[in-house]
């Protein structure tokens, strides 16, 4: 009898073991499978790292100037500088005005923070469930969508006021006059700071869109258990 119960304790331990694993396997997943609440929490985190430290890298000097983000003359500029570079104090006007381009804009970038901490803080559920579980730049998206417009009408004036402080605009206009001036050209807008403020958003979004890429590519980026958790999701997808 009591081998008899022994066997059936061993019978029943063999198949009842692999059970467990399976139960304990599931328990597992269903413990470290994120709420709705702490996703849109671990979005929100990661936005807020990705684009306080992009806006902060792209405000400092050389942070557009000497980056990939540099803004580069437009057509236009080359145009007329090919055309003076050999007019007594135009000579180096094409290197001027492009350091002070970029200079403006890292003044500018300054002024990016608080307007994606209000769009971050607005984002939804449903906003965070479609950015966590989709493309490698919708968060990039997300913000370029609800600030785009904002960043311009806070970056516009700023580059304006950046680029008469550096003396840009005036280097732009006396160089544009001279070259209207000039016999059968195409006369060419003097107005740089539209260009600069379009230019220097694209290498903001380009930027924030790095950072998300690392976060969600790179584990080591994931530098607290919320987005540990959060983007163990993600991987899963």
């Amino acid at each position: 009898m009591k081998k008899f119960t022994l066997s059936l304790l061993v019978f029943s331990l063999l198949f009842t073991l692999p059970a467990c694993e399976t139960l304990q396997g599931i328990a597992d997943q269903v413990m470290s499978e994120p709420s709705l609440d702490e996703i849109v929490r671990g979005l929100k985190e990661a936005l807020t790292n990705g684009a306080t430290k992009g806006a902060a890298d792209l405000s400092k000097r050389d942070g557009y100037f000497k980056s990939p983000y540099k803004i580069l003359l437009p057509s236009e500029v080359r145009t007329v500088t090919d055309r003076l570079k050999n007019v007594p104090g135009f000579g180096n006007l094409e290197n001027e005005l492009l350091e002070k381009m970029n200079r403006g804009a890292e003044d500018a970038a300054k002024e990016a923070a608080p307007i994606f901490m209000t769009a971050i803080r607005e984002m939804t559920f449903q906003d965070a469930t479609n950015i966590l579980m989709g493309p490698d730049n919708a968060a990039t998206e997300y913000l370029k969508k609800t600030t785009t417009q904002q960043l311009y009408d806070k970056f516009n004036p700023k580059i304006v006021a950046s680029l008469d402080k550096i003396g840009a605009n005036d280097l732009w206009r006396n160089a544009t006059t001279a070259y209207n001036k000039i016999p059968l050209v195409t006369k060419v807008n003097t107005d740089l700071d539209d260009y600069v403020t379009k230019e220097a958003l694209k290498g903001l979004f380009g930027k924030i869109q790095e950072e998300e890429k690392n976060i969600r590519k790179n584990p080591g980026a994931r530098t607290s258990d919320l987005l540990r958790k959060v983007f163990a999701k993600q991987d899963r997808k």
